[in-house]
């Protein structure tokens, strides 16, 4: 899986994203420090695979991560600048909730974070979904980028 690049410069606009997620009933924004055991339990639950990288973002003020929540239940996270600076992700939407436009929102707060953080360019890494960040961001694969950082990554031992 290849790494993507997005250029920071040319953002779709947030707030039309987030005004339209709103009137769905579902609310983007920052996740707090208070919320962590919550997130964790949430996300340790569905995407075991990533709760090192959410963790990690719980350890940024403010913190790096960013919750879809309706009514008071966690729908789905985007993470920044945790495996590595300028990177972002991880990134996942509960299955229930897909195909409502909770991922380019999410995508889309954590980018303009990290935007707000001077960056010109973000870094997508190991990217599954090609064409979703292609088409919500104009993101471009890196040539060369696979494995990339991630190679050679010591994943939990199998159990007897």
């Amino acid at each position: 899986m290849p790494d993507m690049l997005v250029k920071l410069y040319e953002l779709p606009e947030l707030d039309r994203e987030l005004a339209d997620i709103r009137q769905t009933g579902v609310i983007i924004r920052s996740a707090m420090t208070p919320e962590k055991a919550r997130v964790m339990d949430w996300v340790n639950s569905r995407f075991v695979s990533w709760g090192a990288e959410v963790e990690a973002a719980f350890s940024h003020r403010p913190v790096s991560c960013f919750l879809a929540v309706e009514k008071e239940r966690i729908l789905g996270f985007a993470c920044h600048d945790v495996t590595c600076r300028n990177f972002f992700g991880p990134m996942a939407v509960e299955q229930s909730a897909r195909r409502r436009g909770l991922g380019k929102a999410l995508l889309l707060a954590a980018l303009h974070a990290q935007k707000a953080q001077g960056y010109a360019y973000s870094i997508i890494g190991g990217v599954g979904p090609v064409d979703f960040y292609r088409k919500s961001v104009g993101a471009v694969p890196i040539k060369g980028s696979s494995p990339g950082v991630y190679g050679g990554l010591l994943l939990p031992a199998k159990k007897d």
